[in-house]
């Protein structure tokens, strides 16, 4: 008992300094002994259990609940201003790696370096000219192939005899073209008299400079025929067209694409092969000649900046100047894969002789009238060819138009490409779908005695196979 500290028990028989009166009976000391064996057991400090604070609680979950919604705001804000800041920069600035320095966008593609190592000058349009006559050639709706013979300085057709599929592949290839090469044969009788007379026979098939390196000249063939060449299976015809609405579907002009710089719809263009897109050279001015902020979308009906591909190479013709040799070439950073919405068109033939007034039809996503907006979806319109003489009538376009230029539309003025459509295709049908023009320019839209003018492509053929072929 002596564990208890100033503990004060009263009871019957205790004294008041806690012990044990001496005349106690002994049940006196029963009861005591009990009653100091139940004080023992309590604890010195006995544990008070707290009620807890339910109000508490709720506002600490409250408060933390606030502030992780306050930071996530925050950072959203943030991740917000960033990405507008970006596209801001990206939109008005150059980015210099290696200098780690921004400059103004307009500095880039200017001739004058910038950036350590020349980066604001390494990837840009570049302007070009190819003055050699390119020594192959394929001539009608058939595809009869020509060749130049530098030893009688006249263009030859090739007989049959000797011509191998591997001779197909290399005569392709040397016109630019990587993909489904065929060849066939026309009997010499069946023609054009003008055409009959002059001809290359196969010499040496195994020489590695080219087609030209491996023919002689020949006056007549023995197997009575001559080669014809289909290099890339462009301009297959749809049994289903539908030609003079307005709204129309990729399915029709598989060879449309839009050209867009920093993701904004800015020409159209027509894929010769899955790699190169025959476009118009205005479409790239000197403020936008970046090629990393180009990009081609193919295979939509509607536009869209979506699934863009991006571009390796950007050649405009060397001699480009007001509105005269308006064309360019586009070489995409990879091949597109062919399909029903994806397919090239076939160049023309050397020598295409269009008649006045031949049907011709016009695609794109160009206003739909003078000062107008974009169309979201694709447009056709079929148009007729106009004399170069019409043309240039003091009414029209009072000598302005070139021989590197055509004209089509209507003099009353109803249908006309517009903005938007430059570099766009314009397309005649024989016995495929072939590219005789490219949206340039006009007068306004659709003005009376102000047809649409675009670039002669079949002059132009030369430099296109040339290019195609420096750069494959």
């Amino acid at each position: 008992m002596s564990s208890l500290r100033s503990t004060k028990v009263i009871g019957r028989g205790l004294s008041p300094s806690g012990r044990m009166a001496s005349g106690a009976s002994p049940a006196g000391r029963t009861e005591l002994k009990r009653l100091e064996a139940a004080e023992s057991a309590k604890p010195l400090n006995p544990e008070v259990r707290a009620v807890p604070d339910q109000p508490s609680i709720v506002m600490t979950t409250r408060c933390i609940v606030i502030t992780v919604v306050a930071v996530l705001v925050t950072l959203g804000i943030l991740v917000g201003v960033s990405f507008l800041i970006k596209i801001l920069l990206d939109y008005y600035y150059f980015f210099c790696i290696k200098s780690f320095k921004f400059i103004p966008l307009e500095k880039a593609c200017d001739g004058i370096v910038d950036c350590k190592g020349s980066e604001d000058e390494l990837n840009c349009v570049t302007k070009q000219t190819i003055k050699l006559t390119f020594p192959l050639r394929l001539v009608t709706d058939d595809g009869l192939l020509q060749v130049y013979s530098n030893a009688s300085q006249s263009w030859r057709l090739v007989c049959a005899e000797g011509w191998q599929e591997a001779l197909t592949n290399q005569a392709c290839l040397e016109l630019g073209y990587t993909s489904n090469p065929t060849s066939s044969q026309v009997l010499v009788r069946n023609l054009p008299a003008a055409m009959q007379g002059s001809y290359s026979w196969v010499n040496s098939p195994g020489n590695t400079r080219g087609i030209q390196s491996m023919l002689r000249d020949k006056d007549s063939c023995s197997s009575d025929s001559v080669v014809t060449l289909t290099c890339s299976g462009c301009g297959l015809k749809r049994s289903d067209r539908v030609v003079g609405g307005s709204d129309t579907t990729i399915q029709d002009w598989p060879w449309q694409v839009s050209l867009q710089y920093n993701k904004q719809h800015t020409c159209g263009g027509s894929l010769v092969t899955p790699r190169w897109i025959v476009t118009a050279a205005h479409c790239f001015p000197d403020n936008q000649k970046l090629l990393s902020r180009w990009g081609v979308v193919f295979g939509v009906t509607e536009l869209t900046t979506q699934g863009a591909v991006g571009v390796s190479q950007v050649i405009i013709h060397g001699n480009y100047a007001s509105n005269d040799n308006d064309i360019a070439m586009v070489m995409l950073s990879q091949p597109l894969t062919l399909s029903e919405t994806v397919k090239p068109v076939c160049l023309p033939s050397y020598g295409l002789q269009l008649d006045a007034n031949s049907p011709l039809w016009v695609t794109g996503w160009g206003n739909t009238q003078e000062k107008g907006k974009l169309a979201m979806v694709l447009q056709q319109a079929e148009l007729a060819f106009l004399d170069r003489e019409v043309c240039n009538r003091p009414i029209s376009y009072a000598g302005l138009i070139t021989p590197r230029m055509l004209c089509a539309g209507y003099l009353e003025g109803k249908v006309d490409s517009c903005q938007g459509d430059s570099g766009g295709p314009l397309v005649r049908l024989g016995d495929r779908w072939q590219l005789v023009g490219v949206v340039s320019w006009g007068s306004g839209c659709a003005r009376p005695n102000r047809p649409g003018v675009y670039t002669n492509l079949g002059v132009f053929l030369d430099w296109i196979h040339g290019i195609m072929q420096q750069y494959s």
